[in-house]
């Protein structure tokens, strides 16, 4: 089929076009979610983000299969065996099983991503469903000299790779300082670089989950789980991974190691990365304290919607910062928006030359590597356009395939939740316009005659700091 993408690739630092390795299909793997607590909204910018790739390849025709592991067993603080298991932290936390834990929290990412219309991968695989695929890999790697034993552990050995840092031009000291806070020397590894691909009963005598394996009892390494869950439904070759910059170093250099020493050649074509969600004071994360949820926004009274209008409104590969004040400002946008879409006249012909044009400027918006917020400047190009009422329904409906904000159904929704129809609420959103202009002239008088029309039909209004609320008294 016709390329049209071009994406940047983390792997070789541009943008570049898009070819997939068999023409009409994509192979797309996602790093999913450790599941032993919530995830922030910080995680979830990566995960709508890794939706619009996914969304538009399938809007301009690819097939697209893809792919998400659920990390539901390890993932220590750190490459060594040192640190907390996060999922025997969660088990501790609340009392329950480690695998209580898993089902509890897998279910509250994926009932977060659909408040966020984040559609659910083709496949989900649990880091525990596929035990027998990572120590077969790990005995291939040891086989093949890239692994070794070593105080009961194994461990991939870096130094047999030409290029281990293969995103990026800096030092392998650069590299190792900083990367995690709490790492500790493993006086086991033979080189600073080399990580676990199987931790041993001797370590952790505590971990709950554990299993058989050819070097004693014990449980995989963090990495080696994306590498064989994606291999296992994507096969040898795949298109495109996705993940937040955090994982770069160590995680993606990792699964880069391993899975090309294990296949013996290139396995990963482009790799797709979203930066981090801010605050005033850095990037958020749970360790920090700053653990903003979905449910938390949804219980100051925001629609999880207008989330991810906010996060589609910057492109993925810069920093976003997240303050209450913007968010504000973008739930008055989205109640606009879907308010001018909503109150659209639907009956009568398509123009289909109209429609082409800018579908057409859509697309390109979306496949110059996923520019949410020119595709958006573009929907509000054309509900402005002189065209038919018609068309820019039918063009909203269309955009909302990869958008998914819900621009012809929220409005709708509204109105049931509310009792307010669209002609009360433009006779109201009329009114408050008047009074606003009375105000101005500094007829008082006439302002306050106005609130009183408006609360005789059920309506009251309220002056705040981000303008005039309303609502059914």
């Amino acid at each position: 089929m016709e390329n049209k993408v071009t994406m940047y690739n983390t792997l070789t630092k541009k943008v570049e076009p898009f070819i997939p390795n068999v023409d009409g299909k994509v192979s797309m793997y996602t790093c999913g979610p450790t599941v032993y607590h919530f995830a922030h909204i910080g995680n979830l910018r990566s995960y709508i983000c890794e939706d619009v790739l996914e969304k538009t390849l399938r809007y301009v025709g690819y097939d697209v299969k893809r792919v998400m592991n659920i990390t539901d067993v390890g993932h220590l603080s750190s490459d060594a065996d040192t640190g907390e298991d996060k999922m025997l932290k969660g088990a501790k936390r609340e009392h329950k099983t480690v695998m209580e834990i898993a089902k509890f929290y897998t279910d509250a990412f994926f009932s977060d991503c659909a408040k966020l219309n984040i559609k659910k991968p083709d496949v989900v695989e649990p880091a525990t469903n596929c035990i027998p695929e990572f120590i077969h890999m790990i005995e291939s790697l040891l086989q093949k000299g890239y692994a070794y034993e070593a105080g009961g552990n194994i461990y991939f050995d870096t130094s047999k790779l030409e290029d281990y840092y293969v995103f990026s031009n800096q030092s392998e000291k650069e590299l190792l300082v900083g990367v995690r806070d709490d790492v500790d020397e493993d006086t086991n590894k033979r080189n600073k670089s080399d990580f676990v691909l199987w931790f041993t009963k001797s370590k952790f005598d505590d971990q709950e989950l554990k299993w058989d394996s050819p070097w004693g009892v014990g449980y995989p390494g963090w990495h080696i789980e994306c590498s064989c869950i994606s291999m296992k439904h994507l096969g040898e070759y795949m298109d495109i991974h996705c993940g937040g910059v955090d994982n770069i170093f160590p995680h993606h250099t990792n699964e880069v190691a391993q899975s090309e020493s294990y296949l013996g050649h290139k396995w990963c074509n482009y790799w797709f990365h979203v930066h981090h969600l801010n605050d005033k004071s850095g990037k958020m994360s749970k360790s920090k304290g700053d653990f903003l949820t979905v449910s938390l926004l949804e219980s100051k009274g925001y629609d999880p919607i207008v989330y991810r209008l906010f996060c589609l409104q910057s492109h993925y590969r810069k920093p976003l910062e997240f303050s209450y004040e913007v968010l504000d400002n973008m739930a008055a946008a989205y109640d606009k928006l879907i308010r001018k879409i909503g109150t659209l006249n639907r009956e009568g012909e398509v123009d289909q030359a109209a429609f082409s044009e800018y579908r057409s400027r859509f697309e390109e918006a979306l496949c110059s590597d996923f520019n949410t917020s020119m595709a958006i400047t573009v929907l509000y190009d054309m509900l402005k356009a002189d065209i038919s009422d018609a068309t820019k329904y039918a063009l909203a409906e269309s955009f909302d395939y990869v958008l998914s904000l819900n621009l012809t159904t929220a409005h709708a929704r509204k109105e049931a939740e509310t009792g307010v129809d669209a002609e009360l609420e433009a006779y109201v959103l009329e009114k408050i316009e008047e009074r606003k202009q009375a105000k101005k002239a500094k007829d008082f008088a006439k302002a306050d005659a106005i609130r009183a029309e408006l609360l005789e039909k059920g309506i009251v209004i309220e002056d705040t700091r981000e303008g005039v609320k309303w609502k059914k008294a």
